[in-house]
């Protein structure tokens, strides 16, 4: 079914989220700080409620189905940038970035995601509106992006120095300490690069990578460009304040990654059912749609979700606890007890 939502209101939304985006941005450059725990978890709130209400607003302007829709688009773009912030923690500490100046950085990156993500998304929706049997591609891969995610060692991949980084500070002169968020500095009278420049480029080619994943997995929940869009701002319009909210908190969530493996696999397996139901590849059934296959729901979609990064949290979460009780047996026992002189 297609999307039926007024002109004015995809206009006044794209208008808005942008006023938003820019009136952040200023903030974080105006005064740059490493935001508290409070202000972390309002701003965090404030853009769960903006989401909310924008998914309140489809549905009196539309119907539950797309309302359902960017609930679950929303949601698997937050759970997939989530997994973003375990690189982004990486990619600080290897440079050794400012904690002062990190919001800044995760700002850029939030912007590079978005224009990345706009390109992608403009991509997929001529692709699949031209190639229905681009749900094959989309599901296998999903597939195996999960299978990776699932298996992959913690320090399999070297983030944060890619080839384009190794190129760079090769041909480039780039200072060896920062200078505030500034790109360039004076060195000896020279204008050269500070490693500003490098951190930007690995959180740009960071979402890039990012982008391939969580393009085909929205479009598993909806082939409108409009929500897949605004699903993924508002996603990442949060991401920079949840990044200092969980803090340390990411490295306890060790059953996360599992989670995300699970929604994408889901993801990817309906999307083949879906390349399925409407197939016209000649040498799968003829080019006839395949009626046994399931067509998942909105619904159905949203309640895995949300509870496979609810199962994959509270798991993480308790097997926390139990290592920290562990560790703290453990060291009691090692402390000798005090010695007594006799008498």
């Amino acid at each position: 079914m297609d999307l039926v939502l007024p002109l004015w209101f995809e206009i006044g939304s794209l208008v808005v989220l942008t006023a938003v985006l820019i009136a952040d941005l200023l903030i974080v450059f105006k005064r740059p700080h490493v935001p508290s725990i409070k202000e972390a978890s309002l701003w965090v709130a404030f853009y769960v409620v903006l989401a909310l209400v924008f998914a309140l607003l489809m549905l009196v302007l539309a119907d539950a189905e797309h309302a359902g829709q960017f609930l679950a688009g929303w949601l698997t773009e937050y759970s997939l940038s989530i997994d973003n912030l375990f690189v982004f923690v990486i990619i600080m500490a290897r440079f050794s970035v400012p904690r002062k100046y990190q919001q800044e950085v995760l700002m850029v990156g939030i912007i590079i995601a978005l224009l990345l993500r706009g390109v992608f998304i403009l991509l997929g929706a001529q692709l699949i509106e031209n190639f229905s049997w681009i749900f094959y591609i989309f599901g296998a891969f999903l597939l195996y992006t999960a299978v990776h995610q699932a298996v992959a060692k913690e320090n399999e991949d070297d983030a944060a120095e890619n080839v384009v980084i190794r190129y760079l500070r090769r041909h480039i002169s780039i200072s060896s300490t920062f200078d505030g968020s500034k790109l360039r500095t004076v060195v000896d009278g020279k204008k050269i690069f500070t490693p500003m420049l490098i951190v930007f480029i690995a959180i740009g080619t960071t979402d890039l990578i990012f982008a391939l994943d969580s393009i085909p997995a929205i479009f598993g929940i909806t082939t409108s460009p409009f929500i897949v869009f605004t699903a993924n701002v508002f996603a990442l319009m949060g991401l920079r304040q949840l990044y200092f909210l969980l803090g340390g908190l990411l490295e306890r969530l060790e059953y996360l990654k599992y989670g995300i493996a699970f929604i994408l696999a889901f993801i990817g397996v309906k999307l083949v059912f879906h390349a399925l139901h409407t197939n016209e590849v000649s040498f799968i059934n003829g080019g006839a749609g395949v009626e046994w296959a399931p067509e998942i729901d909105t619904w159905t979609s949203l309640g895995v979700i949300v509870g496979s990064m609810a199962v994959a949290t509270i798991a993480s979460l308790l097997k926390a606890t139990r290592d920290a009780h562990r560790r703290g047996h453990t060291l009691k026992e090692e402390i000798p007890a005090p010695q007594t002189e006799d008498v």
